[in-house]
């Protein structure tokens, strides 16, 4: 895995933490205010209805989990590689089944722009740095399933867990100048899970999530004639998604 200290690492992830951390403690107030009672004017319009239909848009933040193969070890020409972070956004359609009083069957299909970068050390005198930045377009199909939580003066908590294939359409144009970079494939599958809560308006739901994308394939297509490719055994994505649904 790529080479990166604990505290990097804290920098990395301290914004999607907080917001993870304060979705919990939102989730215990209202599940402490059920208790004493609340008027839902809007909620009852959207309850009576077995699907909806809307739009998401969302920003993200990519970046790969590289590991390093075992001619790492050998290698005095590179001496560290780590992945940074890129920002993104998406945009989305929304079809929500209703399963039930508390589940929803979610298909959201859509476009992600993202870009991430493989950061390598090279062994010189000034240990001189060589990044490698990879911008995608990608067409998303993710399938998911949401449970909420009792609705309280027209808002409601929810989880959310599933799967999404991607595949990538600006590979065309890195693949004509692969003998230069580590080429990626265009095709990812992953893992999903968020949280967020739903405010029933009048006439739409507006809808906060924020997810974590956790890629469960290697991305890596190895060129052993790339020291930067020889030097890496697999590569995973991994995604931090804050978006905001309209649904009505």
């Amino acid at each position: 895995m790529a080479s990166t200290n604990f505290w990097h690492r804290k920098h990395l992830y301290r914004h999607p933490l907080a917001l993870t951390f304060f979705l919990v403690l939102l989730s215990c107030s209202f599940v402490r205010a059920q208790f004493t009672g609340g008027n839902n004017y809007n909620f009852y319009d959207f309850q009576a209805k077995p699907y909806y239909f809307g739009i998401t848009l969302g920003f993200n933040s990519s970046r790969y989990t590289p590991f390093r193969s075992n001619e790492f070890i050998y290698t005095d020409s590179i001496i560290g590689v780590e992945s940074l972070n890129g920002p993104g956004f998406n945009l989305n359609l929304i079809g929500n089944l209703k399963l039930g009083k508390y589940f929803d069957f979610r298909f959201t299909p859509g476009f992600s722009f993202a870009e991430r970068t493989l950061n390598y050390t090279q062994s010189t005198v000034n240990q001189r740095e060589l990044q490698e930045k990879i911008e995608s377009v990608f067409i998303e199909i993710p399938f998911s399933f949401r449970y909420k939580s009792a609705p309280y003066r027209d808002k409601r908590l929810f989880l959310i867990a599933g799967m999404k294939y991607s595949y990538d359409v600006a590979t065309e144009s890195r693949t004509r100048q692969a003998e230069e970079l580590v080429r990626i494939s265009p095709h990812d599958y992953s893992i999903e899970y968020g949280a967020g809560i739903q405010i029933f308006f009048p006439y739409f739901i507006l809808s906060p999530e924020f997810k974590i994308s956790h890629g469960i394939g290697n991305s890596l297509l190895f060129n052993p004639t790339l020291p930067q490719s020889r030097v890496l055994s697999k590569v995973t994505s991994r995604t931090f998604t804050l978006s905001f649904h309209i649904e009505g």
